[in-house]
């Protein structure tokens, strides 16, 4: 480990359609549009300046994918990694679900028939421990799933991954700053 402690790196997934319009997916298992193939395949020459003892990616294709073209075809598949499960609101926009239910946001209200935080929390928090077993960790997910993965590491809520807005193809790092779990970088 570094002198401060391991370091988590999270990439999220390439844009799809359904990401670039706003629709909330987990199950749904889409492709990468072309423009979400191009950002992952930019995202190589960064990654590989770096050395990982571990990378992992979501079951999702569009993780999957976006692990492959940014160099790491043979990154383990952890369940643990799929994206926040939205149930009835699968596929639905957050304009479209406030119609009738004012408000909402994935982080304040219920999701019917998909996941609570605090599932999505334990999951994660599995994820949280494994990484922090590696000197320098890489994983390929999902915007709401990486955003609580977050929150986890910096010993915070599900919901406090509301404050780490994030977009598709960027990449992100989670370390310490001496013996604290600190963001290192975000969204680059």
């Amino acid at each position: 480990m570094s002198s401060t402690g391991p370091e988590l790196w999270v990439v999220r997934h390439g844009e799809t359609e359904w990401s670039r319009d706003g629709r909330h997916t987990s199950v749904t298992d889409l492709v990468l549009t072309e423009s979400g193939e191009e950002a992952a395949r930019a995202l190589a020459p960064r990654l590989a300046e770096v050395e990982f003892d571990l990378v992992l990616t979501s079951p999702r294709r569009r993780a999957r994918r976006t692990a492959e073209l940014a160099g790491f075809p043979t990154a383990e598949v952890d369940e643990d990694l799929v994206e926040w499960a939205y149930g009835d609101y699968e596929g639905v926009t957050t304009p479209e679900i406030r119609e009738d239910v004012p408000g909402w946001t994935v982080w304040t209200h219920p999701t019917p028939g998909g996941e609570t935080a605090d599932e999505v929390s334990a999951r994660l928090d599995r994820v949280v421990r494994r990484t922090r077993e590696h000197d320098r960790s890489l994983v390929f997910a999902h915007g709401h799933s990486l955003r609580v993965l977050t929150a986890r590491w910096l010993e915070q809520t599900a919901s406090e991954g509301r404050f780490f807005k994030l977009d598709t193809a960027t990449v992100s790092v989670l370390g310490y700053e001496r013996e604290h779990p600190a963001l290192l970088s975000w969204n680059s």
